[in-house]
């Protein structure tokens, strides 16, 4: 019974709620009839005379200040729109419609609120597996730090100076510093002055103050390795120094790490540090080999990073395949490029732009030499070449920024310490490092500049649904714009269109501005274009009048009107 009667709740409800979208109009005309029932003790007539007579005695003054302080709010209006939309990504008077206004009016939301609380009580199983499912389908923008990332002393610092613009963002900078406190602490640290002094460094902003806290934490231990580690990466000014600080951080580090090995099982504050001295073991490593493929010796490079992979095969924090396709592709070693990537390129692991466009390259290598488009035109594409475009439209689909960058489309910056992954950070961090690859293939840039921009005649619009990936995710622009310095355009896709009240705020601007100008240069032409402009605008209204007198018996409108 209980059942019954919220159903009947609910209908009535629902049904208000119909009414009520229609009732205005009810309302519009109801207003209307009654004003044209009582036109005779309200004396429109003779109202509407007067406001003739007022009018015709108006100068074209008047009507330049008013179309002109028309064109000044409008444009004032414009200017806000603009910069709400460039600031937001949205429209200020769209976003107060639909979130506010339309609400009260048509009660839309509560409406969907009460038949989603109806479905989540009858249908609770079914809905909670919906969300799940959901929830795993749709991946979130989650920022990763950039596994090529350079150092900051010899390399952004230099920039700054050379340049006098900061490359890193604050944002991007706070995500390092929680990066490094969670590598390089543990709980068993407290009490250790040392510890508790990297502690504090790692959270200071100033670079100056950590550079300081590192030195003053050697000083309380000359063989605190996460202190050297601080020192290499911001207090060197080239990447051989940094090498060397590398080098004496890895001897300490070992010697910790083998300790911790053999106590890891004892309780959990060893295993912690356990944990904490391999993360620090397999940074300087890595570090190490970075700058060995800097300083030119990449072989030596690509055998320390095979060697971490192997040592720590379960170690996918620092995504070191990456370092190692960057080292394997400067040396053209593509056969070994192939192999990872059949490793690293499953459908179970986790995308990247270095793992779609280095596949990408390595297809597009077999036929970019010889590619013509003018020819593939003609005959049409051969089993080998749409293999290749396949695999870039399948690798712009997951980065769509990518290409730009990669054919100087677009001026290229200092990758950030974070990118997002479909993102123009990530963008801008692959193209960094793999446009001398492209370029070192003969005709891959070609064939990319042939091909990249037939991938978005196959992704359904608007983004619904993915080709091969999940669909873009909307976060991407606003992540982009915390990781990225100021000075750089940041990429957004897809583009978004200039919402309707900005083209109608611009277009109302112009126009009355236009008339403005008009009334002040030909007052009397435009008097009598503006007269028979508003004749036309009466004529069916005069035209309904007309017929209104002929249909109603004027005794019922006497009548009426008396009362």
């Amino acid at each position: 019974m209980a059942g019954f009667l919220s159903r009947i709740f609910e209908k009535v409800k629902s049904w208000i709620h119909w009414s009520w979208t229609y009732l205005w109009a009810v309302w519009f005309i109801l207003v209307v009839f009654v004003v044209y029932i009582l036109r005779g003790p309200l004396k429109l007539t003779e109202n509407l005379s007067y406001a003739t007579m007022f009018l015709n005695t108006l100068t074209p003054k008047f009507y330049v200040a008013l179309t002109g302080t028309s064109s000044l709010i409008s444009g004032l209006i414009l200017i806000f729109e603009w910069w709400y939309f460039k600031k937001y990504g949205t429209s200020f008077i769209e976003q107060v419609s639909l979130n506010h206004i339309s609400p009260l009016l048509g009660g839309t939301d509560g409406q969907q609120n009460d038949n989603n609380n109806t479905n989540t009580n009858s249908n609770n199983t079914t809905n909670t597996t919906q969300n799940q499912t959901t929830q795993q389908s749709m991946p979130e923008c989650k920022v990763w730090r950039n596994p090529l990332n350079l150092f900051r002393g010899s390399e952004y610092q230099r920039y700054n100076w050379a340049r006098g613009k900061e490359p890193l963002t604050y944002y991007d900078m706070n995500l390092s510093a929680q990066d490094h406190q969670t590598f390089f602490t543990c709980e068993s640290d407290a009490g250790k002055q040392e510890f508790e002094i990297m502690q504090r460094a790692w959270r200071e902003r100033n670079p100056q103050s950590r550079i300081k806290a590192a030195k003053d934490a050697l000083e309380k231990n000359p063989e605190c390795c996460t202190a050297i580690i601080l020192l290499a990466e911001e207090d060197t000014s080239s990447i051989a120094d940094a090498e060397k600080m590398f080098k004496q951080a890895y001897k300490t580090a070992e010697i910790s790490y083998r300790k911790s090995q053999q106590t890891q099982h004892q309780n959990l504050q060893h295993e912690a540090t356990y944990r904490r001295d391999t993360n620090v073991i397999v940074y300087i490593k890595r570090r190490l080999a970075m700058c060995a493929r800097k300083l030119g010796r990449t072989r030596e490079a690509i055998k320390m990073m095979r060697e971490l992979m192997k040592e720590f095969p379960t170690l996918n924090l620092f995504n070191i395949h990456e370092n190692l396709i960057d080292a394997l592709l400067e040396v053209q070693a593509y056969a070994d490029v192939q192999a990872l990537l059949a490793k690293y390129d499953d459908i179970s692991l986790p995308k990247s732009a270095a793992i779609c466009y280095t596949a990408a390259l390595l297809k597009a290598r077999a036929v970019a030499d010889k590619f013509s488009p003018d020819t593939a035109s003609k005959r049409g594409l051969s089993t080998a070449e749409m293999t290749a475009v396949e695999a870039i439209h399948r690798a712009v689909e997951f980065n769509p920024h990518c290409p730009k960058y990669l054919l100087e489309m677009k001026s290229l910056i200092l990758p950030p310490e974070h990118i997002l992954k479909r993102g123009d950070s990530e963008a801008i961090a692959y193209a960094f490092f793999h446009l001398p690859h492209w370029k070192k293939v003969d005709g891959a840039l070609n064939l990319l500049h042939c091909t990249w921009e037939g991938t978005f005649r196959m992704i359904p619009y608007p983004l619904e649904k993915g080709h091969l990936f999940y669909p873009y995710p909307t976060c991407t622009e606003s992540a982009d714009r915390e990781l990225l310095p100021a000075y750089h355009e940041v990429s957004v896709y897809p583009k978004k269109e200039l919402p309707f009240f900005i083209l109608f705020t611009a277009g109302l601007c112009s126009f009355t501005a236009l008339l403005a100008l008009l009334t002040h240069q030909y007052p009397e032409p435009m008097g009598m274009v503006a007269k028979t402009v508003i004749g036309w605008l009466y004529m069916p209204i005069s035209y309904v009048l007309e017929k209104l007198e002929a249909i109603l018996p004027s005794n019922l409108l006497h009548q009426l009107s008396r009362i």
